[in-house]
């Protein structure tokens, strides 16, 4: 569907990067990511989820390398996947080095717990010698103690610094394929600090809401602290962090830049909460429908509502629309032009069938 004006987010114009074959940044797509959970070493399990994670939609997928037989292990999984692969770096410095060795597109390393300046120039360097990107990876649970000492608590003000003294470390040493991210799982801190590096720096940027809980607690609290940053114009690409499958990752970052007319991938449903009037299961005929049309990979508009009192001004806004009318009576929509009556029988295996269709279509 046409998208209006007053939907139209103005999005900063940052610094394009590289991250294996996946571009970030500048006028590129925002990116969705997500993490593995397998052990690294488990490569057959590793490579099983990382294309799963690609079927979902993943662009980018993070594995983590906490020692040196996960960062060996890369060197099978990056040749059995097709998305970039980037290297979760936490304490150990030679794991980056060795990680880049291996053919990872990125090293996600923490200012807060990488170690020296010394040890960060030889991350940096590996990078460029491997044709490897960077994430500063800034986070409130693991500031550096220095930093700590000087705000007495983390705050944006201490993300912002952190991120500013590697991106100087960076710069210095004529490396600039980075993008940097300081998160928190304060909602608060995480859009303050954004903000302010939003307005010092034009590398892109990496948004999340880290640690943001379970499946429905942390896709919330992830919706409004990336919602927020996304509808000013901040942000490269995303991850969802959730205590939960990272399939569900994936999907919840998709919703969230559906919801903002950023990005669309898959059916967006667009249905009622149910109610006395309802002609049909709407719950149910939702849950049923979600699991029938997540096969789908292009965009496509559909509107499953239970009466007629916003049922028709719905699906004149929706390629297929749905509005309940009674047993026999409820009217499906094509493009807001009323198509034909369908029973409340026949509800989910016509509509499977027209989507289906009309996916073929586009």
């Amino acid at each position: 569907m046409e998208i209006r004006p007053h939907r139209i987010i103005k999005r900063k114009k940052t610094k394009k990067i590289k991250v294996g074959k996946v571009f970030v940044g500048g006028d590129s797509p925002i990116t969705v990511q997500s993490m593995t959970n397998t052990l690294t070493t488990d490569i057959k399990n590793t490579i099983k989820q990382i294309n799963l994670l690609e079927e979902s939609g993943a662009d980018i997928v993070r594995v983590s390398c906490p020692d040196e037989d996960s960062t060996k292990a890369l060197k099978d999984i990056v040749k059995g996947v097709q998305v970039p692969i980037v290297a979760d770096i936490h304490f150990h410095y030679k794991r980056a080095i060795e990680a880049a060795i291996m053919g990872a597109s990125c090293l996600r390393i923490n200012p807060g717990n990488i170690g020296s300046k010394e040890r960060v120039l030889e991350v940096i360097k590996a990078a460029k010698d491997n044709d490897c990107s960077i994430r500063i990876g800034v986070n409130a649970g693991s500031l550096d103690k220095s930093l700590l000492e000087k705000y007495k608590e983390p705050c944006p003000e201490a993300l912002v610094e952190s991120a500013k003294y590697n991106i100087k470390l960076c710069e210095d040493n004529d490396f600039f394929n980075f993008k940097i991210s300081v998160k928190s799982s304060d909602i608060f801190l995480t859009v303050k600090a954004y903000k302010q590096l939003s307005e010092i720096c034009d590398y892109p940027l990496h948004l999340g809401v880290t640690e943001a809980g379970g499946l429905l607690t942390g896709s919330i609290k992830s919706s409004i602290g990336i919602g927020q940053l996304l509808m000013s114009g901040i942000g490269d690409t995303i991850r969802v962090s959730l205590s939960s499958d990272p399939v569900d990752e994936i999907k919840a970052g998709y919703e969230i830049l559906k919801s903002l007319g950023i990005r669309s991938r898959g059916v967006n449903i667009i249905s009622c909460p149910s109610c006395a009037r309802q002609a049909f299961p709407v719950i149910e005929t939702v849950k049923t429908l979600e699991k029938r049309l997540s096969h789908i990979k292009k965009p496509i508009n559909l509107s499953i509502i239970g009466c007629v009192v916003n049922g028709p001004g719905e699906a004149s806004q929706t390629e297929i629309g749905l509005t309940g009318g009674g047993q026999d009576s409820n009217l499906l929509y094509l493009s807001g032009i009323p198509h034909t009556k369908v029973a409340s029988s026949e509800i989910i295996e016509k509509v499977v069938e027209l989507v289906e269709k009309k996916v073929k279509e586009i």
